[in-house]
C-alpha cells in the first residue's frame, strides 16, 4: 500500500488507541483543528474529546499533565506542536519525566510519548524551524527517535508506547507529504537500531530524519561518478547504534555525517568523536560533518536553503574525504 509519512503516523496513533483504551492524545489544536500539520485530523471525530485532547497555550502545563497521566497508569501521546516551543517544557521533560525512575529508586515510571515536529525547509522561519534534536539525545533518561519513513513512521510509534520509560519521536515536517510503500502487515519497529538504507563500499553516509533523502539523492549522484557511498539511517538518536555505524565504517574507511542542527556541540560531533575512539585507525581520511550553517533559519526560502544540507553539500563532503 502506498501511502504518506502523514497517514501512517495517523494510522499508528488511531491504531494504539483501537488497541489500548489508555492511549490518549493530547496537544494544541490536535481536536478539531486537525493537528498543525494534519495528523490527527479526522481522530476527534472517531474518539471524542476525552481521548483527543485540545490543549491551551502552555507546553510546560500540558506536558507535565502527560507525565502526571503516565504515571497514574495511562498512556499518554504529547504532542508540542514544533521543537522551538518545546523548550517551554524543557524542564517538565528534562527535570521530571527523565529522572523519575531514577531520582525514585525505580519505583516509579513515565511511559509517556511526545511527538513533535522539527526540522527546517518550509518557511517558517527561526522560531519554528530549528532541529534540537541533540538537545534531547544529551539527557540520560530518555529515548529519542527519528524516524525518516513511512513505515518508521507507522511502526516506531507502537513501540514507543510499550515502552516504560520517556519517549521523544522528531517528525521532519518536509517528510510529512512523503510517500512510501507501507506493507499490509506492517507491524512494531525496534527502537534501537540504525538500518543500512543503500549499501556501498567507498564512503559511509551517515543520517536521519529529514536528510536521509538527501543523502540518497547524494549518493545517485555518487553512483554516477563511480563512487559507492553507503547510507546509514541512525532511526534512533539515543541510544546511538555504535554497532551499525562502526561496521559501516570499517568497510568504507571513510565517512560524512549529515545532521541539520548546528555544527557546533551537535549530534554529529558526537557521532565523529565515537567514529574516531572506536575506528581511528580503520580511517583513511578525516570524518566531515555537513550541518546547517550557524545562524538563525531564514524565512526567505532561497536563504533557508542556503543554510540547511543540500545534496550538493553532501556530494562535495564525500568527494572531499575520498581525495577528488
Amino acid at each position: 500500500m502506498i501511502t504518506t509519512y502523514r497517514e501512517a503516523m495517523r494510522q499508528a496513533i488511531r491504531d494504539a488507541m483501537q488497541r489500548d483504551e489508555r492511549v490518549f492524545v493530547m496537544g494544541e489544536d490536535v481536536g478539531a483543528y486537525g493537528g498543525c500539520y494534519a495528523v490527527s485530523k479526522g481522530l476527534m471525530d472517531e474518539f471524542g474529546p476525552e481521548r483527543i485532547r485540545d490543549t491551551p497555550l502552555s507546553e510546560s502545563g500540558f506536558t507535565g499533565a502527560g507525565i502526571g497521566a503516565a504515571m497514574g497508569g495511562m498512556r499518554p501521546i504529547v504532542e508540542i506542536m514544533t521543537v522551538n516551543f518545546s523548550l517551554l517544557a524543557l524542564d517538565q521533560i528534562v527535570n521530571n519525566a527523565a529522572t523519575l525512575r531514577h531520582m525514585s529508586g525505580g519505583q516509579f515510571s513515565v511511559p509517556l510519548v511526545i511527538r513533535m515536529a522539527t526540522g527546517a525547509g518550509r518557511q517558517l522561519a527561526a522560531q519554528h524551524s530549528h532541529s534540537l534534536e541533540v538537545w534531547y539525545a544529551h539527557v540520560p533518561g530518555l529515548k529519542v527517535l527519528a524516524p525518516a519513513t513511512v513505515e518508521d513512521a507507522r511502526g516506531m510509534l507502537w513501540t514507543a508506547l510499550e515502552d516504560p520509560d520517556p519517549v521523544i519521536i522528531f517528525e521532519h515536517v518536509g517528510l510529512y507529504n512523503d510517500k512510501g510503500e507501507l506493507p499490509d502487515d506492517a507491524g512494531a519497529v525496534p527502537i534501537d537500531r540504525a538500518a543500512v538504507r543503500r549499501e556501498g563500499s567507498d564512503v559511509t553516509l551517515i543520517t536521519y530524519g529529514g536528510n536521509l533523502g538527501k543523502c540518497r539523492t547524494a549518493a545517485t549522484r555518487l553512483e554516477a561518478e563511480g563512487i559507492s557511498a553507503e547510507v546509514i539511517d541512525l532511526r534512533t538518536l539515543r541510544p546511538l547504534d555504535d554497532e551499525t555505524i562502526m561496521d559501516s565504517v570499517r568497510k568504507t574507511h571513510r565517512a560524512v555525517i549529515v545532521d541539520e542542527g548546528w555544527r557546533t556541540c551537535s549530534l554529529a560531533s558526537e557521532i565523529s568523536a565515537r567514529i574516531m575512539e572506536q575506528c581511528l585507525y580503520e580511517l583513511e581520511a578525516p570524518v566531515q560533518r555537513v550541518c546547517s550553517l550557524e545562524v538563525p533559519i531564514p524565512y526567505p526560502q532561497h536563504l533557508e536553503q542556503a543554510a540547511i544540507p543540500q545534496p550538493e553539500t553532501i556530494v562535495a563532503a564525500a568527494k572531499e574525504v575520498l581525495g577528488r
